[in-house]
């Protein structure tokens, strides 16, 4: 069974660093793209970073300069360096992967969230 499973979040000042890691097991297979979604109470989840296997990115607009979002495909390891943090950064920060399965089917999986707190 595939899993994804989030690490380092926590409570953390405005203006300061996070890095969250999301952690795959079950599988030796390649995620085609990985994601960082969060969710703040009574909000929706959005997307905040994305990255696909060959590297690419894409950035929420709220977040752009001061997240960096990175894989190590070798690991099925992502990564979300948090930098400048401000309080409405303040969310549960969910794990996204998908991947191709034999047959063309995509698979979508979601890790538990892992919460971000950013107050003085």
């Amino acid at each position: 069974q595939v899993q994804l499973v989030e690490s380092g979040g926590g409570l953390v000042q405005p203006g300061g660093s996070l890095r969250l890691s999301c952690a795959a097991s079950g599988t030796t297979f390649t995620f085609n793209a990985m994601g960082w979604y969060r969710q703040a109470p009574g909000k929706q989840r959005e997307l905040v970073a994305r990255i696909r296997s060959g590297g690419s990115t894409n950035y929420a607009d709220s977040v752009r300069d001061r997240f960096t979002i990175s894989r190590d495909n070798a690991k099925n390891t992502m990564y979300l360096q948090m930098s400048s943090l401000k309080p409405e950064d303040t969310a549960v920060y969910y794990c996204n992967a998908g991947a191709w399965l034999i047959g063309g089917t995509y698979e979508n999986y979601w890790g538990q969230g892992t919460q971000v707190t950013v107050s003085s």
